[in-house]
């Protein structure tokens, strides 16, 4: 059986909702632009952005302007929010989703929000997008575009705060190793961990910046009600950046807990080598002064000059036990 093609290039999925009562419908893939955007109601429209058709059909769809246009099909790594009295849009932090298993890799989702258009895009399957999906296909309670996208934050946070638990697992393993006695390469499993919290607490920090700069803007320069929507994201990403921050400062505390521990090795390694570097000095300066190719050498023509030059070399090192006994060394 063969699936209908998508009238719509780089069509991921499309979904109507109804003006009254918020409810939300599958738009089948051959559905055309034009029927999809000709009814009552708000769209929201996802695309893929590894179809090169999909920039020009932006520019076409109602509402959108050309900074939301630009904002859809950015390649930037970095959160941002434009918001205008008709149009917002921007790129948001979300995580990459492989097909067979969770990543942890950071990736980007674009969006545009008009009075009756939502349209999202991204170059790789993300992770919350798709939960955000699943949860406003069995609520009733969407109303406009703007929650769509809050939608989506509110997934966002959930997300984060399931991979903090990862995470924060992760660390446990890794904090037990460090308190072991036995040798452990604990870096190679830190280093990933602490890679992905510093750059999701970036990330995180820079839409919390973004949301509260918007919640100070003047009312006639945002759209209606989106101030008190940014306030209540600000406050769902704020406490997603509070748990980030304490996983990371606990990520830095047990990366110099491993660090104490490989100067503590080290140190442990050095001594040994310094104990059998004093115990063997003085045997090799024996050696040394009987392995002189000169004449008249002590015991060169005794028959028991080999067994005086061992009892020696044993008195020399018995001599260095006593020193560094003597100066508390050993």
């Amino acid at each position: 059986m063969e699936l209908p093609q998508a009238s719509i290039p780089g069509l991921v999925w499309a979904h109507r909702f109804d003006s009254d009562s918020g409810a939300c419908s599958r738009v089948p893939p051959d559905t055309t632009l034009e029927r999809l955007v000709s009814h009552d109601g708000f769209v929201w429209l996802h695309l893929g952005l590894s179809d090169i058709r999909v920039p020009g059909i932006l520019a076409g769809l109602p509402g959108m302007t050309e900074e939301a246009v630009q904002a859809l099909i950015s390649r930037d790594a970095h959160a941002t929010l434009n918001v205008s009295p008709d149009v917002v849009c921007g790129t948001l932090v979300d995580f990459q989703r492989d097909f067979d298993e969770v990543s942890s890799e950071i990736g980007w989702l674009h969006f545009a929000v008009t009075e009756r258009l939502i349209v999202t895009t991204r170059l790789h399957p993300l992770r919350s997008i798709d939960r955000a999906r699943g949860a406003i296909e069995k609520s009733a309670r969407i109303k406009g575009p703007l929650d769509v996208l809050a939608a989506l934050v509110i997934e966002f946070q959930r997300t984060v705060v399931g991979l903090v638990h990862e995470i924060n697992d992760e660390l446990n393993l890794i904090e037990d190793y460090v308190y072991e006695d036995g040798e452990r390469d604990e870096t190679r499993k830190l280093g990933p961990a602490r890679r992905t919290i510093v750059k999701l607490h970036r990330h995180l920090r820079t839409e919390l910046a973004l949301l509260r700069r918007v919640t100070t803007a003047d009312e006639d320069d945002v759209p209606e009600h989106f101030q008190q929507l940014a306030r209540q994201l600000s406050d769902r990403i704020e406490t997603a950046e509070r748990d980030v921050y304490s996983l990371q400062e606990r990520a830095r505390l047990l990366h110099e807990d491993i660090d104490s521990k490989a100067t503590r090795q080290t140190n442990r390694h050095l001594y040994i080598l310094s104990i059998l570097t004093a115990f063997l000095m003085p045997p090799t300066l024996v050696t040394g002064f009987f392995g002189m190719n000169t004449q008249n050498l002590p015991f060169a023509q005794a028959d028991d000059g080999t067994v005086f030059a061992m009892l020696i070399i044993l008195s020399s090192v018995g001599f260095a036990w006593w020193l560094l006994r003597r100066f508390r060394i050993l």
